[in-house]
């Protein structure tokens, strides 16, 4: 089978078909700066039979996390999943990202969304959540466009300590939406809080931090989101929603928007998506939310129905003037993070949350004390510490690999700063056995 390359005459009947005079007629609403000027170099077709040899071929070369022993982290964790996450979420009733638009006949799956919703905000001490964004990265600058809404500014204060990637989002949604987007150093691994007082203003419309942060770091929420407030700035929380099983949660510290990934709960590394974007906020501003939200209400008879609520405002309906652009949800995402939260419980999050805080403590300590290695910063931490070395870092951790073991995230390619350290995570999976052989070979590399 071949695929066949279509000819200028084929272009051209299509272009007739539709009325377009041209292609750049049929593109002309597309600014000019943003238009690709040349072709494309993309290789000629293949045939399927040479398509899926060199797809297994790539294959191969994969080495997942269950022929290594996996100590990366950076925002995707290597966590224990129930088999019964699996064998639930892929029932057929549940096997669809779709948005349940028809609340007829969607009740059940609609059901398991409200209790999606009504687990983060426990999980969160928030007052409301809604049904799951795409991402943490997408959530968060959602959320810097909510209270940009709420507040009537446009300047929103950023710690350094959140995730270059999601700063990097940040700073795209921003752009074309006049938002200034200024980031406050966090010398120590943490925010600097003085810098951060320093950096508010009447036109600030929210402070963004990340904790666990991006190098694993616990920030003081309880001082942070005082000085947020007192120039009438919202406070937005981004957070691991395993170390809520630990942590006091942000709805306990006057947060006023939370936002982070459900990764954690139950869904694979899967080579990095798709992953859930989790939300939840004060009541107050839940007209403001983006997303869907699941409301619950009650017939003549007092039985329970489910739909989605508050609609009119998502850019289905509403376009330019929508609160957002967000029009779905990550549905089947959802259904495992639900999956996992219920099967767990409070008790098993806080067991997870605890074993993730004591094993790494553990490997920190035992990495610390080697000849050669350091850790980079003083912070409390929760699961993930970063580690520097005199050694080349390329070097060692090629050469934990080679011995099955994944050491760390290099930061070097986040932040040339950073180019003698790496991001070690540890999870509850991790045995005391697996640490150990982790700092004997990060010994003799």
């Amino acid at each position: 089978m071949r695929y066949t390359q279509l000819t200028d005459h084929d272009v051209g009947q299509m272009l007739e078909v539709i009325g377009a005079e041209s292609i750049d007629a049929l593109f002309s609403t597309i600014p000019e700066r943003l238009r690709l000027k040349g072709n494309l170099h993309v290789p000629p077709g293949i045939s399927e039979l040479e398509m899926l040899a060199d797809a297994e071929s790539l294959a191969r070369r994969n080495t997942d996390c269950t022929q290594a022993v996996c100590f990366l982290g950076g925002g995707a964790y290597d966590h224990f999943i129930p088999t019964l996450v699996d064998a639930l979420s892929g029932q057929s009733e549940f096997l669809t990202a779709y948005t349940p638009y028809q609340a007829e006949a969607s009740q059940g799956i609609l059901q398991l969304f409200y209790e999606f919703q009504t687990m983060v905000c426990t999980l969160t001490g928030m007052d409301v959540a809604n049904a799951s964004l795409y991402e943490f990265a997408s959530a968060a600058a959602e959320a810097v466009s909510m209270a940009v809404s709420a507040t009537k500014r446009k300047r929103a204060l950023v710690a350094e300590s959140v995730h270059p990637d999601t700063i990097r989002v940040l700073r795209t949604y921003a752009r074309e939406q006049g938002i200034e987007v200024e980031v406050v150093a966090a010398p120590d691994g943490v925010i600097d809080e003085t810098a951060l007082a320093a950096g508010m203003g009447d036109s600030t419309a929210a402070v963004l931090v990340q904790s666990p942060n991006f190098y694993g770091c616990i920030e003081r929420l309880d001082r942070i989101v005082p000085v947020a407030h007192d120039h009438g700035a919202l406070a937005i929380a981004c957070v691991d929603p395993i170390s809520c099983g630990l942590l006091k949660p942000p709805g306990a510290l006057d947060v006023d928007i939370v936002v982070g990934d459900g990764q954690p709960l139950g869904i694979p590394l899967q080579y990095g998506g798709p992953y859930l974007g989790l939300m939840a906020c004060r009541e107050k501003f839940l007209r403001k939310m983006p997303g869907r939200i699941v409301g619950m209400a009650r017939d003549a008879d007092g039985r329970r129905g489910f739909c989605l609520a508050l609609q009119t405002r998502e850019q289905h309906i509403k376009r330019e003037r929508a609160t957002s652009n967000i029009c779905t949800n990550q549905g089947l995402l959802a259904v495992r993070a639900s999956i996992y939260m219920a099967a767990m419980g409070k008790s098993g999050l806080a067991e997870v949350a605890s074993q993730c805080f004591d094993k790494a403590h553990y490997a920190a300590d035992r990495i610390g004390a080697l000849e050669g290695y350091e850790l980079r910063f003083t912070a409390p931490f929760f699961k993930e510490f970063v580690v520097r070395t005199g050694r080349n870092v390329k070097s060692v951790l090629d050469h934990c690999r080679r011995r099955g073991i994944l050491a760390g995230v290099p930061l070097a390619r986040f932040d040339d700063r950073f180019s003698d350290c790496f991001l070690v995570a540890v999870t509850e999976k991790r045995s005391r056995s697996q640490i150990d052989q982790l700092v004997a070979t990060l010994e003799d590399a």
